[in-house]
């Protein structure tokens, strides 16, 4: 019996043509299945109190809101939301314009959603929702 080990070893080679091309498929595969959807969400800046700090910035437009869906731009009434877009775009002093829309907390969902819309249509970008704090319950 001749236990010898010969001295010969085999290389250890890996071919990494296969792996390759799995990668490749698996990049394809994600390329082709990625949606890139730009979604498009109000962006609201929601006011906060800097007591003390000047603003440089011109005046906010100011949308009120009441409870019966009755629109007035900086106090002056407007009859509808395509007056209002008129108004703001009249009144609108640069392209960064900021807009403060508040509204009475029984105004309809709808009449809300309509001085957003008159901001949009009049190119402004902006926007702000006045709130108040809470009491918590």
């Amino acid at each position: 019996m001749n236990f010898r080990r010969s001295r010969q070893r085999a290389a250890a080679w890996i071919d990494l043509a296969p792996l390759i091309d799995v990668v490749f498929l698996l990049l394809i595969f994600f390329m082709v299945s990625t949606t890139f959807v730009r979604e498009s969400r109000l962006h609201i800046d929601l006011p906060a109190a800097n007591a003390g700090a000047p603003s440089t910035e011109a005046p906010a437009l100011e949308i009120v809101v009441d409870q019966l869906g009755r629109y007035r731009v900086n106090g002056n009434p407007v009859a509808d939301s395509d007056a209002l877009t008129q108004t703001l775009r009249s009144l609108a002093v640069a392209d960064d314009q900021r807009v403060l829309v508040t509204a009475d907390a029984r105004a309809s969902h709808q009449s809300v959603v309509g001085a957003l819309s008159a901001a949009a249509d009049a190119g402004l970008v902006r926007v702000g929702i006045a709130t108040r704090k809470g009491d918590g319950g």
